[in-house]
């Protein structure tokens, strides 16, 4: 397949703490029992609570009970979710916040600390990708660090430190392609740091060298279509799973084909050669890459997008997991951990949502949402829940589900946050979701959470 011809078919069917600056925190009811009960915990004033009116003699109800504690960070947990929503102003601009398109650049992406507070990365101007760390108020604490990147793909997190997933710019060399064009020819690399956000170890995890260019047959290589990633870790090693292009010799020159690529690499930042859960090349042509470490079974779980049959597969050997069509709606959205075994996966076809439940392969059990959306997101959220989201005019609309059977959990709520196709929530240990957005101005991003269930 010659690379226009590739193009082609990828665009048919990918339709891809003390604060340093006077941040603000808007706590958001889903429903004002919570509020109430979150109020006090989140420093809302007393005179923003709701206040009733009573006639003389008749009994006064108790007020509600305060809300149970949670974790290193002491989130209120609630009956049913509440939001907050905290705007955090940023030393730099960040780059791509009105771009959605699966090959714009992806603007920010948020870890959970193992202290309860947050790393939040964003991709700077000139070249450059932030990180700072917010604390349990989900403010900026100190001075963000910053690492050569041209695009962010994700963050994660451990107890001493994290990783960052970015691309830098690499060479094509001057090998002739037999047709189309497919520049630019960049590399994807980890990035280690510290728990002060310094620099630890880098390490490609595409193969490009000194001797061997994008145009060089064998080469894998990020180009700018189809090339985004995500990061899993099992406390030990971290795992990328990202859209890769492939270089194959076809007589004097090369053909350009796509696909997607995951790779392990250790602790002291070596690749883990012979990695029983990586691959050179999975899902081709592939979108939506999402990866999830499993400890009950010792493997990290990839899924993908592909038009390759045209559904959501688990990639290495392909194994269809729901059958879609290539109408260019095929979305594949996130990936947790069911409640006792398997995985569940959101994604999407002609605008509707449904959650898989599968665990080798086909799906076992659909579950249809009634989300009407073209990008669903997935996120466990605390003990035997997930939560769906999806955009709902200028915020985001929410739905907990049970992570065992499916069934949803509780009434659907807003959390006042403007959506972004391809931005992840991520989950934290007292059982909250935090969610980065596009903040008020270019220099801010606004952090959307969750609350813990009780």
């Amino acid at each position: 397949m010659t690379a226009v011809t590739a193009v082609a078919l990828a665009l048919t069917a990918a339709a891809c703490s003390k604060s340093d600056s006077p941040d603000a925190t808007t706590p958001v009811a889903a429903d004002a029992g919570a509020a109430s009960a979150a109020s006090a915990s989140a420093g809302v004033p007393a005179s923003a609570a709701p206040s009733g009116s009573g006639t003389p003699g008749a009994s006064v109800p108790p007020p509600a009970a305060p809300a149970a504690a949670t974790g290193a960070c002491g989130r209120p947990a609630s009956a049913k979710p509440v939001t907050t929503v905290t705007e955090v102003k940023l030393p730099s601009a960040v780059t791509g916040y009105g771009a959605e398109g699966d090959t714009d650049k992806l603007p920010m992406a948020i870890a959970a600390r193992s202290d309860g507070g947050s790393w939040l990365a964003w991709l700077g101007t000139g070249g450059k990708v932030y990180l700072g760390h917010l604390g349990c108020d989900d403010k900026l604490i100190g001075t963000p660090t910053s690492f050569t990147g041209i695009d962010l793909q994700d963050v994660q997190a451990d107890k001493t430190g994290g990783v960052l997933l970015l691309t830098r710019k690499g060479s094509c060399g001057d090998t002739p392609l037999c047709g189309g064009t497919s520049s630019p020819c960049n590399t994807m690399h980890m990035i280690r740091f510290d728990t002060s956000g310094k620099l630890v170890w880098e390490r490609q995890v595409t193969n490009l060298t000194s001797s061997r260019t994008g145009y060089d047959d064998g080469a894998r290589f990020i180009w700018w279509y189809q090339h985004h990633g995500r990061l899993a870790t099992d406390g030990k090693t971290f795992a990328a799973y990202f859209g890769v292009a492939i270089t194959v010799r076809n007589g004097s020159c090369v053909d350009i084909h796509e696909g997607d690529r995951m790779q392990v690499v250790s602790s002291s930042g070596a690749l883990v050669t012979g990695h029983k859960d990586a691959f050179e090349v999975g899902c081709s042509h592939a979108w939506t890459s999402r990866i999830v470490w499993d400890p009950r079974t010792g493997h990290y779980v990839t899924v993908c997008a592909t038009d390759n049959s045209c559904r959501i597969a688990r990639p290495n050997p392909y194994r269809t997991v729901a059958a879609g069509t290539c109408d260019g709606t095929l979305f594949g959205g996130d990936l947790v951990l069911a409640e006792s075994s398997g995985y569940w996966t959101a994604w999407s076809q002609g605008g509707k949502a449904k959650l898989e439940h599968f665990t080798s392969g086909e799906s076992d059990k659909t579950v249809s949402t009634g989300a009407a959306t073209s990008h669903p997101h997935l996120v466990s959220y605390g003990t035997g829940r997930m939560l769906l989201t999806w955009q709902s005019g200028s915020s985001i609309a929410a739905q907990a589900y049970d992570a065992g059977t499916g069934r949803t959990a509780g009434a659907k709520f807003t959390i006042s946050a403007e959506d972004h196709n391809y931005t992840a929530f991520k989950a934290y240990a007292d059982g909250s979701v935090a969610y980065p957005a596009a903040g008020s101005s270019g220099s801010a991003i606004k952090i959307a959470r969750v609350l813990p269930l009780s």
